[in-house]
């Protein structure tokens, strides 16, 4: 593990570490202020300015890029390394590209307080990419959780909506409670809230806990982690809030939630119970690696085969979030060899994950619009109303299967050698399983959109500005991630590892 150190206080170098933070919170003002003044047709700007502001934004981790690594900054508060710069950009982008797709959208398209929440949760995303210490994870986790919330029950129309929200408050605040519950543990155990100082502490003689209660308090903490990422058995929350909340709400949970919680479980578990610290005659390490591995099986397996039987596309996708959460904790479990490979898989994955899953929600939420469902066999005979879109989700799907050129077969194939890199062979052998098993439900989407047959095949569906946009980008960056593009994206996740492991 990285030795971290503490700078002297320069409010310029403190201030650009928090650059992309600064800026949400000034776009969050100017979104506030345009939708007091902005009145009519001209509302629909709004979610214009939204998604481009924060396309900009995306921009300044590479103008203010990490110059010590190894450094806390704010207190001890957050780290500005690479692992941080690569999330950031990854969160602030679907956060971008969920304004854009819901820009003409009947329920949100209009209403401003709808973006200034995406921004807002935005911001947790990004602090939470960064977080070092206890209290900051928490309060940047619930910056993050709270409106979304909000956002699952943001239609106030729709019944399904409203039980959405109302479930994911629920399971969200009993999930937050026992990962709190778990960081009072921790802190009763070493009287620190820094990552590190924690872990420092944990590995001297000073220490005098046993085994038992900081294998239950690692216990709580990942339970927490695995409510966010959705990973099984914690994922019951996960099907019915995808499928009643909006759709553009929905594409914005199962990206941002997902990779913030990805780069923070990374950075947590290796900063506070790093390779070599055992308590008592109890590796530490290895235990919470055994629990990544046998998640990352029970999600996989029982996303897969529970999406096989899915009519509704949005609860289809959701069985296809948990076991995508499945795929990711593959890199995670494969920290047990402490290679560079395991980190720069998580995010590369993570990275092009934002991008397919855009792709499907985009389309989904625009054919919503007009289909007025959203069930599998509404999608029959989309190619020859708008061949575009029909495209678009093909490469989406086609990427979430991990078929070439798409980049989730690149993102897999990260994930299997880096589990095999670090002897987890039999772990690479069950996610080639799942992606075998995932290809039917796949397929059998694009089969209904270009060979099955609707009733309204003779009616064109219109394409949005923005929403046309933000699809075309998300399948250039796809097809780039796939091909040409992976190996340039993958070195910056490389490098991303170097200050985590």
């Amino acid at each position: 593990m990285p030795t971290t150190t503490m700078p002297s206080f320069d409010f310029l170098t403190h201030l650009a570490v928090v650059v992309p933070e600064v800026g949400l919170m000034v776009l969050a003002l100017i979104v506030l202020l345009i939708d007091l003044r902005w009145k009519g047709e001209q509302r629909r700007g709004i979610g214009v300015v939204a998604g481009l502001g924060l396309l900009t934004i995306a921009v300044t981790p590479f103008i203010w890029p990490p110059t010590d690594p190894n450094a806390l900054y704010w207190g001890g508060m957050v780290r500005h390394d690479v692992l941080a710069q690569i999330f950031k950009v990854t969160v602030i982008l679907a956060g971008a590209f969920s304004c854009l797709i819901a820009v003409d959208t009947t329920e949100m398209g209009r209403k401003g307080e709808f973006y200034l929440i995406v921004i807002v949760s935005t911001l947790g995303a990004t602090l939470m990419s960064a977080a070092a210490d206890l209290i900051m994870v928490f309060v940047a986790l619930e910056t993050l959780s709270i409106p979304l919330y909000i956002l699952a029950s943001f239609s106030r129309k729709d019944k399904r909506s409203s039980e959405a929200g109302v479930k994911y408050f629920l399971f969200g605040s009993f999930a937050s409670a026992i990962m709190l519950y778990g960081f009072s543990l921790l802190f009763g155990l070493t009287s620190e809230t820094n990552l590190y100082a924690i872990a420092a502490y944990m590995g001297s003689e000073a220490f005098s806990a046993n085994a038992p209660a900081v294998l239950f308090t690692m216990v709580m903490i990942v339970v927490g982690f695995a409510f966010k990422i959705s990973a099984a058995p914690f994922h019951f929350w996960t099907p019915d809030v995808y499928e009643g909340a909006p759709t553009p709400v929905t594409a914005f949970v199962s990206v941002a939630s997902k990779a913030a919680s990805m780069a923070l479980l990374m950075r947590f578990f290796t900063a506070v119970f790093p390779p070599g610290l055992a308590v008592g005659s109890v590796e530490v390490h290895s235990f919470w690696i055994n629990l990544m591995a046998w998640g990352a099986v029970l999600s996989m397996t029982l996303g897969n085969v529970v999406a096989l039987w899915q009519k509704n596309f949005k609860r289809m996708l959701a069985y296809s979030s948990i076991a995508q959460a499945g795929y990711a904790l593959i890199g995670v479990a494969a920290l047990q060899a402490g290679t560079a490979q395991s980190v720069a898989s998580v995010a590369f994955y993570m990275f092009m994950y934002v991008f397919t899953n855009l792709l499907a929600f985009g389309v989904v939420a625009r054919f919503g619009e007009i289909a007025g469902g959203d069930d599998i066999k509404d999608l029959a005979g989309l190619s020859r109303r708008n061949p575009m879109m029909a495209l678009a989700i093909t490469i989406g799907l086609l990427s979430l299967a991990g078929i070439p050129p798409a980049a989730g077969f690149i993102g897999k194939f990260f994930l299997f050698n880096a589990a095999v890199e670090a002897g987890l062979t039999w772990l690479a052998i069950v996610g080639v399983l799942n992606a075998i098993v995932a290809l039917f439900y796949y397929l059998v989407v694009i089969k209904i959109i270009y060979v099955d047959r609707s009733p309204n095949d003779h009616e064109e569906i219109a394409m949005p500005a923005a929403t046309g946009w933000a699809l075309g980008i998300s399948s250039v960056v796809v097809l780039l991630l796939g091909t040409v593009g992976a190996q340039a994206i993958y070195d910056w996740a490389l490098a991303s590892a170097a200050t985590l492991l």
